[in-house]
């Protein structure tokens, strides 16, 4: 009885022993390239974003976890919501925008205003909508989007209807997103256009480089 005991005793060691080729069958998890925080969201669709002073953000657009696109529409008068999977390309147009003058309470205990000789700039927007179905919906935006790009952090957008810069600031300084394009051409398409972008920032540095150099010969 001993020796049968020392038998299986040693036949429970080998079989605890030969785990090896088990365990290596659960390779540890992959590694994301740009770290955890720069996956790509399940929600979020290839395009780009193109900013009033043309720059130009092309990566993976998402909203916040479930939120719909949100709209007045000018012509049926109500406000819709609708899935960015839907839409196409959002347009925005500035319908109007000026100088505001800064006011400020003449005192502390009164209702006089006064002039402090100072504005910043003030602007409305009108957006539209252009869905995948061709259709198209005019209204006042109200929405948040977020641009994910490799080696950048991400990029948050609030398109709102109105909108304002410090006191002090031109209307130029005042960058608004101009419009939005979703899908895998629209992806390629602002990849293309950033390289170019790059290319004549680029053509353009070294033509100022020559110039200032050729302005610097025969100078003391």
């Amino acid at each position: 009885m001993r020796l049968s005991f020392t038998s299986a005793a040693a036949g429970l060691l080998a079989l605890a022993m030969n785990t090896g080729p088990r365990l290596t069958a659960q390779e540890p998890p992959a590694i994301q390239p740009f770290g955890q925080g720069q996956s790509v969201r399940d929600d979020a669709l290839p395009g780009y974003v193109e900013l009033s002073d043309d720059t130009i953000l092309p990566g993976h657009i998402h909203l916040t976890r479930d939120a719909r696109v949100k709209i007045a529409d000018r012509t049926l008068e109500r406000q819709r919501e609708i899935p960015l999977s839907r839409i196409k390309e959002i347009e925005c147009e500035v319908e109007k925008e000026w100088r505001e003058k800064e006011w400020r309470f003449r005192e502390n205990a009164s209702d006089l205003k006064v002039f402090t000789g100072k504005s910043y700039p003030a602007r409305i927007y009108v957006h539209t909508l252009i869905l995948t179905d061709g259709r198209k919906i005019r209204g006042d935006l109200s929405t948040v989007l977020y641009v994910q790009r490799p080696g950048h952090e991400k990029t948050k957008l609030v398109l709102h209807k109105r909108d304002k810069g410090p006191v002090g600031a031109d209307l130029d300084s005042l960058v608004y997103v101009r419009r939005i394009r979703l899908g895998p051409e629209a992806f390629e398409e602002g990849q293309t256009r950033l390289r170019k972008t790059q290319e004549k920032t680029q053509e353009k540095t070294r033509e100022e480089t020559q110039e200032g150099e050729g302005n610097g010969e025969g100078s003391p």
